[in-house]
């Protein structure tokens, strides 16, 4: 067999035209593909099939996670079990300060403390920081009546007007 039909049988389509592009010419059809194409393939992706949701997807995926708790409210914690657990950290923590040699904690105390921080930001200091929002509303509204020459409500009357018709309104 003679090598330019050896070439033929191994290179059945001709070789000549894409070896005989420029730098500049690939370069162009780098950018062509990258620029057209590939936008074109990714919108493919994502409207036939809906395989861009599942990417990354599997049973041992975090997405499942954040999927099963997007629309779920944070658990509530036992106030009983929280104090174990707080408790049990401090022990665990005034143990290793022992063994450093250094003073250990008074667990008790530090256990109420860290539970009395926990309990102001009941309903009593929510319903606190939703008057102080009213209230400076009022205030605004104060400002804006007295420069329109109207004359000014008393502020702490309409607050306690406006939280009635907001409680009173659910």
């Amino acid at each position: 067999m003679a090598p330019a039909e050896r070439e033929e049988a191994l290179y059945p389509l001709p070789v000549d035209p894409l070896l005989a592009l420029t730098a500049l010419q690939k370069g162009g059809a780098l950018l062509v593909f990258t620029g057209v194409a590939a936008p074109v393939i990714g919108l493919l992706l994502k409207r036939v099939g809906g395989g861009w949701e599942t990417m990354g997807g599997g049973p041992f995926a975090i997405l499942n996670e954040r999927l099963s708790q997007k629309g779920a409210s944070p658990p509530t914690v036992d106030p009983a079990i929280q104090a174990a657990e707080v408790r049990q950290m401090l022990e665990a923590k005034s143990e290793r300060r022992r063994q450093r040699g250094e003073e250990p904690l008074d667990v008790e105390a530090e256990t109420e403390r860290l539970l009395a921080a926990e309990r102001p930001r009941g309903e009593e200091a929510m319903d606190a920081e939703l008057r102080a929002e009213v209230r400076q509303l009022v205030v605004v509204r104060n400002e804006r009546r007295l420069r329109e020459g109207l004359e000014p409500l008393d502020v702490e009357a309409e607050t306690d007007r406006q939280l009635a018709d907001f409680i009173g309104s659910n």
